[in-house]
């Protein structure tokens, strides 16, 4: 277990974080927190997350920032509103940008091949594959890129985006203080 010094207690967290970049577990116990915390939602949901896991994101949010209840709610409604913004940001750059202009981008962390699968997956299950996705490990976003390229509407898209992240952030949640409970 690590120990995460505050100005206000020292607390013990079952969740092991050497991964983290140091400036950010000091960004994350900081005044700041929650702001810091916004930022790298969006940055997740944009899929320009490459120093962090996206299953981490949450759990290392309540490791570091506190798991009481009140504390588990806002976290997980500013993961919700962070990778929401962040992939409606994606979507909207699809759209205007197309498909190839992204697959270019040496920060968008999928192939050709792989995405051509997603397309199949949206254009097999429609608009609620977007909602099914995001709650999937390993594959949150991804038809952020097919959805942006078809005729959905936006509105839409962010209501199931937001859907599916809400699912997704509050099994992370549930995961994280389960495993907690059970490590003590």
């Amino acid at each position: 277990m690590l120990t995460f010094g505050t100005n206000y207690a020292r607390v013990m967290y079952p969740l092991q974080l050497e991964g983290m970049p140091p400036w950010l577990e000091s960004m994350l116990t900081s005044e700041l927190a929650l702001a810091v915390f916004f930022g790298i939602c969006v940055l997740e949901g944009a899929m320009l997350l490459r120093f962090m896991p996206s299953e981490l994101v949450v759990p290392a949010a309540l490791a570091l920032i506190g798991s009481s209840m009140p504390k588990v709610v806002t976290i997980v409604a500013i993961a919700v509103a962070g990778t929401t913004i962040g992939q409606f940001g994606l979507f909207c750059l699809v759209r205007r940008a197309g498909r190839e202009y992204v697959l270019r981008k040496s920060w968008f962390p999928v192939t050709e091949s792989r995405l051509e699968r997603f397309d199949g997956w949206f254009d097999r299950w429609g608009a609620v594959a977007v909602a099914v996705s995001n709650t999937m490990l390993f594959v949150r976003g991804l038809l952020t890129v097919p959805a942006g390229l078809s005729e959905m509407d936006g509105r839409a898209f962010v209501a199931l985006s937001a859907i599916g992240s809400l699912s997704f952030q509050s099994i992370l949640a549930a995961l994280y203080l389960v495993g907690g409970h059970l490590l003590a």
